[in-house]
């Protein structure tokens, strides 16, 4: 009996590095994430800041009773960095429109993009709704004093006044539902 010389066996093809890209459907879960983490916190601060709020003016607290008026803001911005009077723009709908891509996409982004990332590099052991917290007083400082004041030409924070602390309250409370989102429906 004679024996068949063994034929060596193919190199083995190298292994395929692992995407460093997301792939579409993770991408279209983040989109849509972002999104409803948006519409939720934009609710909950409407909800707060004009229903909530006012219905609690009888407590005859500072820190509650105002309304929020977010869509008067938005004009005041618009008009100062455009010149197009308010009546012109609310015409046209984008105060509203401003505020609407403001809560549904820019502030959830920044959780997302700025301190998401920031918070698992510097504390990842703290629990999230710490930095969201803080997250929701820096949107307040951007709407009341960099908005409010620096552009619109408001005084700072609105002058102080039963406003400015249920405004604070507002984006406290938009940042923690926003980010509860984000933190329900995407992966560490």
């Amino acid at each position: 009996m004679t024996l068949a010389p063994a034929v060596p066996a193919a190199p083995a093809a190298p292994a395929e590095a692992p995407s460093r890209s997301p792939a579409p459907a993770a991408i279209l879960h983040a989109i849509a994430t972002v999104l409803f983490a948006g519409a939720a916190a934009t609710v909950a601060f409407d909800l707060f800041g004009q229903v909530l709020s006012p219905m609690l003016k009888s407590l005859a607290s500072p820190y509650l009773g105002a309304k929020l008026a977010p869509v008067p803001l938005a004009s005041q911005v618009l008009a100062t960095l455009t010149g197009l009077p308010g009546k012109e723009l609310g015409a046209l709908g984008l105060p509203h429109g401003l505020h609407m891509l403001t809560g549904l996409v820019a502030y959830p982004l920044g959780y997302l993009l700025v301190v998401r990332p920031l918070h698992r590099a510097v504390l990842p052991g703290l629990h999230w709704a710490v930095p969201a917290a803080a997250y929701g007083v820096a949107l307040w400082v951007l709407a009341l004093y960099v908005m409010a004041h620096l552009v619109a030409g408001n005084p700072a924070f609105l002058g102080w006044g039963g406003l400015t602390w249920v405004a604070l309250w507002g984006h406290v409370i938009f940042a923690l539902v926003a980010a509860a989102v984000i933190e329900a429906r995407l992966p560490r």
